[in-house]
C-alpha cells in the first residue's frame, strides 16, 4: 500500500511547469535584440551648437526689418511698403556689406507678407537672413 501512495504524490510532483525552455528562449531574445541594437543606426540631423563665446564686436550689425500685426513694414524707424524694401535693403547694405538682415515679425503678422519681405531681401543680395518673433 505505501508503494501506491508513493508512487501517487510522485506522479502529482511530476506535472509541474518546466521552466528551464522558457528561459532559455527568453536568454536568446535578450542576446539577440542586444547584438540588433549595435548594428541599428540612428538617423538625425547634425546640429552645430554654438560656442560659449561672446560675438565679435561689428557682429550686431544688422538691418532690422519689423512686420506688424498690422501689415505695416518697418525699416530704420519708419513705415515704408512692402515693395521698397528691397531699394532700402540695397541702401543700408551698401553701406555695411557685412551686415545681415534680421526680420522680426509679430505671430500674427500675413504670412505671405513675410514672404514678400524675405523674396525683397534676397533680390537685394542679402542672403544672411535671421527671423525674430514679436510682439507690438
Amino acid at each position: 500500500m505505501r508503494t501506491r501512495r508513493h508512487s501517487a504524490q510522485a506522479h502529482e510532483e511530476s506535472h509541474g511547469i518546466d521552466l528551464a525552455p522558457m528561459l532559455d528562449f527568453v536568454l536568446n531574445l535578450l542576446i539577440f535584440f542586444i547584438i540588433i541594437a549595435v548594428f541599428v543606426k540612428e538617423s538625425g540631423l547634425m546640429v552645430q551648437r554654438p560656442s560659449g563665446e561672446p560675438p565679435p564686436p561689428n557682429a550686431d550689425k544688422s538691418i532690422a526689418i519689423q512686420i506688424l500685426q498690422n501689415g505695416e513694414v518697418w525699416i530704420d524707424g519708419r513705415v515704408i511698403d512692402a515693395a521698397a524694401v528691397r531699394a532700402n535693403v540695397e541702401r543700408l547694405h551698401a553701406v555695411d556689406t557685412k551686415a545681415g538682415v534680421l526680420i522680426i515679425a509679430d505671430e500674427k503678422a500675413p504670412t505671405g507678407l513675410v514672404v514678400q519681405v524675405i523674396d525683397e531681401t534676397h533680390l537685394a543680395g542679402v542672403y544672411n537672413v535671421t527671423f525674430a518673433t514679436g510682439s507690438e
